[in-house]
């Protein structure tokens, strides 16, 4: 074999071997549905994390306080798991709360002792789970990718979780 014909096998070798890598990895990509359906997913995380943040700084109730922290640590971790998947897919994930979520975030800076908590629990807690609850159960339904069907049927049980557990919450702040 010439060094000509030798140059010429290794450059078909190398382009076959990138043109096998890049079909593969468009194999992977999520479709446009999955994609946004994995975004609202992240977005979801995100600001449960932010909120609960907010909520160790001002709440001064101990049940608000332990809450808070459970949607810190679960969300956090639910947040990991979607970017792991979202890179694995190519997909690109906001660095940040959307525009509602700054908007809550605001709301909940501006209120200060049993309002928060009341406040904290009946939105952070119960609404923004149901909302999470609907859209990982829709995830679960439509979603083609079954990678990302089955990080919504993962994340389901805790999310429900959180919102019996924010039920309760709202049910001994409104007693108070």
């Amino acid at each position: 074999m010439t060094l000509s014909s030798r140059h010429l096998a290794a450059t078909f070798a190398v382009s076959f071997s990138l043109l096998a890598a890049s079909s593969a990895w468009a194999a992977d990509k999520l479709a446009a549905a999955d994609a946004s359906m994995l975004k609202d997913i992240a977005q979801a995380n995100m600001a449960e994390v932010e909120t609960g943040k907010l909520a160790l700084e001002k709440s001064t109730s101990p049940e608000i306080k332990k809450f808070a922290q459970m949607m810190v640590d679960d969300h956090s971790k639910g947040l990991a798991d979607v970017k792991t998947l979202a890179s694995a897919k190519g997909t690109e994930l906001p660095d940040g709360p959307d525009v509602k979520h700054k908007a809550t975030a605001l709301e909940f800076k501006a209120l200060s002792g049993d309002m928060f908590n009341s406040r904290y629990a009946k939105q952070a807690g119960v609404g923004d789970h149901e909302a999470t609850e609907k859209l990982l159960k829709k995830t679960q339904a439509e979603a083609k990718d079954a990678d990302l069907k089955a990080l919504a049927g993962k994340m389901l049980p805790i999310v429900q979780g959180h919102l019996q557990h924010a039920r309760q919450l709202v049910a001994t702040t409104d007693k108070k």
